[in-house]
């Protein structure tokens, strides 16, 4: 076997003597914007120069330890797109000075679901910036990052390096609809109107729904997802969620509903809002355990189904966004220089109103 490439390395002062800036976790609640080694392609990689990172709500998790899937220390980040400076000897196809994206889960190319379609599901797969104890693979937040040839996507000229750092969200909002039965016209519940829910409405949108009812306890964000597409949008904390739905859908309740939190009671909601033989897609995952009302489910015969990461939906999404289909700049919050990152995950650790997604930009 050759030399370990650095993504694999979880020793902060390995031997390379080369070093670039990155945002590092040295420690729980603590991000340091410091020098960090450079990274190095493996044969089947290419060295890419980050142009733009967003910062995603698993990294504000993982930085206080509570996902348990960002152990320090570890550069997170695996939203992001940039230029390739370097590739490595196995690699063809691509060139110094291609703009590109890539996704975030690196799969086994020889795996049984990665042929079956089902990459996001393989079996040792990892994640870009994630250290969960199997392995410590250093994500984006860096000038520079390597990753394989095979997970990279061409930017289209019409979608810039901001953009682009957003197709990953998108594409996870993506995903769970392709998961899910949608018909012309139906009725569909987003519960949650974060990055993912406000994704979700737009893709939705595109894809013929005829309502499409967000719910959520922030006002701002449901402006937001009124914005985007939503034909109506509900607050529990005022608004009895089932019976608004049943009231806009002639008493049967959504066709689909989307929940895109994580906890129990918006996957309650999610299911409340249903008609019988519904189908309800759970995308949010903050909780590892949550409580659903069997009886409901099973004497309703509703689907419920989990919708995990990406598989294969990043080259529709940048089309979507170079069409203009998805408006990435509503819910892009702020751009900022990667040395000032520490200081905006404060603030989004801190829930500060109006922040949904904000995108680093290294060597800024």
């Amino acid at each position: 076997m050759g030399q370990m490439p650095w993504s694999a390395c979880t020793d902060p002062n390995c031997h390379r003597t080369e070093e670039m800036k990155a945002l590092v976790l040295e420690e729980y609640n603590k991000l340091v914007y410091r020098d960090w080694p450079d990274p190095e392609p493996a044969d089947d990689e290419v060295l890419i120069q980050v142009k733009a990172v967003g910062i995603c709500g698993s990294d504000v998790h993982g930085m206080d330890g509570s996902s348990g899937r960002r152990k320090p220390p570890i550069v997170m980040g695996h939203e992001a797109s940039g230029v390739i400076v370097s590739i490595g000897k196995d690699v063809s196809g691509w060139k110094a000075g291609d703009r590109v994206t890539f996704d975030s889960t690196i799969y086994p190319l020889d795996d049984w679901y990665t042929r079956k379609g089902l990459y996001n599901l393989s079996d040792n797969r990892m994640v870009l910036g994630v250290s969960p104890g199997e392995y410590c693979r250093h994500g984006a937040f860096a000038e520079y990052v390597n990753v394989p040839r095979h997970i990279l996507y061409r930017i289209p000229e019409a979608v810039s390096f901001t953009q682009a750092a957003m197709v990953e969200p998108i594409g996870v909002a993506a995903h769970g609809i392709e998961l899910t039965p949608v018909s012309w016209n139906d009725t569909a519940l987003v519960v949650g109107a974060g990055m993912i829910g406000l994704c979700m409405i737009q893709v939705l949108r595109s894809k013929g729904c005829g309502k499409i009812i967000a719910v959520d306890l922030e006002d701002e964000k449901l402006s937001m997802a009124k914005k985007l597409g939503a034909s109506l949008t509900l607050n529990p904390e005022r608004d009895n969620i089932r019976e608004k739905v049943m009231a806009a859908s002639e008493g049967r309740g959504a066709d689909i509903a989307f929940e895109a939190v994580g906890i129990s009671a918006t996957v309650k909601t999610a299911i409340d809002g249903v008609r019988k033989g519904a189908t309800v897609t759970l995308v949010g995952n903050l909780s590892p355990v949550v409580e659903i009302p069997l009886q409901d489910v099973v004497t309703r015969e509703l689907r419920l189904q989990g919708s995990c990461g990406i598989a294969g939906e990043f080259p529709a999404v940048l089309d979507m966004i170079a069409r203009k289909e998805i408006d990435t700049e509503a819910f892009l919050s702020a751009e900022a220089p990667l040395s000032e990152g520490a200081d905006w995950f404060k603030r989004l650790y801190n829930k500060e109103p109006g922040l949904i997604k904000v995108v680093l930009k290294p060597g800024e």
